[in-house]
């Protein structure tokens, strides 16, 4: 029973007339088979993704050892630190309160938990900081993951780099579309394929404790900063080149127009143009975000926080500190701020 649903559900996902052009079967792509008979060629076929499931967990394990035996060893010699937050004071109220109901309490519970346990309310502020402070990860792990990507990303587009650099479609983008889908495949593009498949699959296992930093912020760990600024500017400069100029006027119009008029649309042409163009306005999103950080850095001399990353330090989780106590300040007819009876003055409400 379970095997017949399972090849129901097979058949139904890979449905031939949604992912293949018209008049085109899996057996004929499986026939390896030419368009003119010929006999020995191998063509892409819906089985191949399979391949990349145990070399997902093979990159998986290279990636611990990378991590452990190379990239720690480089943090280390970098001068990287491995000491972790401030750890919290032990309070089982406010521990409760943390893992049962907020993280970040808002005024009226603050002022709560402030007669309760008769801590001021600055004190408690501090508490929930580094309470959040403590469960992130050292400056050592988000270096070795960082290290982990760069090297794999660069890897990878070396070895794609050199691969399409001779290969004639990468010249003339409508050769892609010549005898579609019958095009052969070489053990040179599967592994590229699959490779970078197994990658993103790798990440399954590890993506509730990945940090997800770029590969700039290791400079930025280090605290090279004039090197860190150097690598924020290019990766601005090659990410506008890439995704505003090549992308849309080689990679979309191939896909969109040349695909048309070479061998017509068909359902799934729709749904991968459709992820493509999607992915095109994200990029003009992230540009804008890219130049608005890279001019802030003109005026300041050096680059801000990333708007793209999310909060990383001390002075972000303040803000958010900060937010919270909104509802708690009032303000008296000769305009002082009190809390709880007493003046609180512009310094009190920030904090360090």
């Amino acid at each position: 029973m379970a095997a017949a649903a399972a090849a129901l559900l097979s058949a139904w996902f890979w449905n031939e007339r949604f992912w293949l052009p018209h008049n085109v079967t899996w057996a004929d792509l499986a026939a390896q088979r030419g368009p003119e008979g010929g006999t020995g060629t191998q063509y892409p076929q819906a089985g191949h993704v399979l391949s990349a499931f145990p070399l997902a967990l093979g990159i998986f394990a290279v990636r611990l050892l990378f991590e452990r035996l190379i990239a720690k060893p480089c943090a280390i010699k970098l001068g990287v630190q491995d000491s972790g937050p401030h750890r919290a004071q032990p309070n089982a109220i406010l521990e409760k309160v943390f893992t049962s109901i907020t993280k970040c309490p808002d005024g009226r519970r603050l002022e709560g938990l402030s007669k309760q346990l008769d801590w001021d309310v600055r004190k408690i502020q501090r508490w929930f900081r580094h309470r959040r402070n403590q469960d992130k990860p050292t400056i050592l792990t988000k270096f070795c993951e960082s290290m982990w990507r760069f090297t794999f990303y660069l890897s990878i587009f070396s070895y794609g780099l050199k691969f399409i650099w001779s290969s004639p479609w990468f010249w003339d983008t409508r050769q892609c579309w010549y005898n579609y889908p019958f095009q052969p495949l070489t053990s040179s593009l599967y592994c590229y394929y699959i490779m970078e498949l197994a990658f993103y699959w790798s990440l399954m296992f590890s993506q509730f404790t990945d940090i997800k930093r770029k590969a700039a912020k290791m400079a930025n760990y280090a605290k090279y900063q004039r090197l860190c600024d150097a690598t924020f500017m290019l990766f601005g400069v090659v990410f506008i080149v890439t995704r505003l100029g090549i992308y849309p006027f080689w990679i979309l119009n191939t896909t969109l127009f040349e695909s048309w008029e070479l061998i017509g649309p068909y359902p799934s042409w729709w749904l991968f143009n459709g992820l493509l163009v999607t992915l095109q306005v994200l990029h003009i999103i992230w540009s804008c975000l890219i130049i608005r950080i890279a001019y802030k850095a003109l005026l300041r001399g050096k680059v801000s926080k990333d708007d793209r990353s999310d909060v990383e330090s001390s002075s972000e989780e303040d803000d958010m500190t900060s937010n919270s106590t909104k509802g708690i300040f009032s303000t008296s007819s000769n305009g002082a701020n009190r809390l709880n009876g007493h003046v609180a003055s512009a310094q009190w409400a920030e904090e360090e």
